[in-house]
């Protein structure tokens, strides 16, 4: 077991009573609604949850990224869409917290924390998916402000945060294309609108939302760090901490696979005995265990070098490939452990089977990761000692 200290072992255990106390007896009825857990994400503001990226003087604690992956993890063994719903704000946080001018840390970071203020990233457009700077959307500079146009797809928690961190084009002749690439930090103004929120197979209760600006305005001071030309750059060392998450994310919903796969089998009876005694059924959880343990620890080694200060897109990446993969597998067959009533809605494995899909393609698709990761790997010569 990876080693916390007191407080951050405090903190994961607090969300792990929260996840068995509150959310898992209630997820299913909220799930199947699609309601907005409003209740779960105001208990998760009360626990500092939202803030745990932020250290003083803007926030009250800053824990390890090892402690902030387990908290994720123990969301998504409850809920995966309660950890997507401080995904993007984390990025977010870590944005600011690296780039920010101090006008812009003390402006956002400190409502932030609390999660009076939410927040989330904007990158992937309707026709440009994970090729980033391939984006149309433009904020073209005009005196003291910005005026955007273009539009942004598949925004999780687009509705209810006060700021996104856009990634656009400040500059669409810069050759190459990454050099004329900002993020402009754009709160709810005239010309932005969300447009639209997109029907899902999982990943429900949070929203993922279409958004278009049409001469948006925003003042010049709304741009990350204050210099044009490193938003690219920028995002992608965010999206390190971000596919660590995403990593978590699925790693928390194998979790939750496996033990009630384990607990069925051990409760199900066939032919006069447990079927987790049938070696099809027993082979089935051996293998599971096997993968989850091995994800596991590849997530925490991810959020250990993260920790290290390096660059970290590598391992990063091979955790998202990874656990996301894995997850998959593990909803798949508990799905076949459980036997059609893995195919009930009365048993929670059916949305483990429909949320798992999302972390293959969310946060980049695992194609893309395995492009990263093998470009690495050249650059590098090889693995790391």
């Amino acid at each position: 077991m990876l080693a916390l200290n007191e407080e951050e072992q405090a903190i994961v255990e607090a969300v792990r009573d929260f996840v068995d106390e509150q959310v898992k007896p209630n997820v299913q009825r909220i799930e199947h609604a699609n309601e907005y857990p409003t209740e779960f994400i105001e208990q998760m503001k009360r626990m500092g949850i939202f803030g745990l990226a932020i250290p003083e003087p803007y926030g009250d604690v800053k824990v390890s990224t090892p402690c902030y992956a387990r908290v994720t993890e123990e969301l998504a063994r409850g809920w995966m869409s309660l950890a997507g719903a401080m995904g993007g704000h984390t990025v977010v946080s870590k944005l600011l917290l690296t780039y920010g001018t101090e006008e812009q840390k003390q402006k956002y970071l400190p409502r932030m924390a609390t999660g009076e203020l939410r927040a989330t990233m904007a990158l992937t457009e309707p026709g440009g998916g994970s090729d980033l700077q391939a984006m149309r959307t433009v904020a073209k500079k005009d005196g003291d402000s910005y005026v955007i146009n273009g539009s942004k797809t598949w925004i999780t928690n687009a509705r209810k945060s006060g700021v996104v961190a856009l990634l656009c084009k400040t500059d669409p002749t810069a050759t190459p294309a990454h050099k004329g690439i900002s993020i402009l930090l754009v709160e709810k103004v005239p010309g932005f609108e969300v447009s639209k929120d997109l029907p899902k197979l999982g990943y429900k209760g949070v929203e993922s939302c279409e958004l278009t600006f049409d001469d948006c305005r925003v003042p010049a001071d709304a741009l990350l760090g204050g210099e044009e030309g490193k938003g690219f750059a920028q995002m992608m060392r965010g999206l390190e901490i971000g596919r660590i998450q995403v990593a978590a994310r699925a790693t928390g919903v194998a979790r939750a696979a496996f033990d009630d796969a384990l607990q069925y089998a051990q409760d199900r009876e066939s032919m006069g005995k447990p079927i987790w005694k049938h070696q099809a059924v027993g082979n089935h959880l051996a293998t599971m265990g096997t993968k989850l343990t091995a994800a596991r620890q590849l997530l925490w080694h991810a959020a250990e070098s993260y920790d290290g200060g390096g660059r970290s897109d590598m391992v990063a990446g091979m955790a998202k490939l990874f656990c996301s993969e894995v997850g998959m597998e593990v909803a798949l067959d508990a799905l076949r452990v459980h036997g059609g009533y893995g195919y009930s809605t009365e048993f929670d494995v059916e949305r483990y089977f429909r949320d798992a899909p999302l972390m293959i393609v969310g946060e980049g698709t695992n194609e893309i990761q395995q492009n990263v990761i093998v470009r690495q790997l050249v650059e590098r010569g090889g693995l790391d000692e």
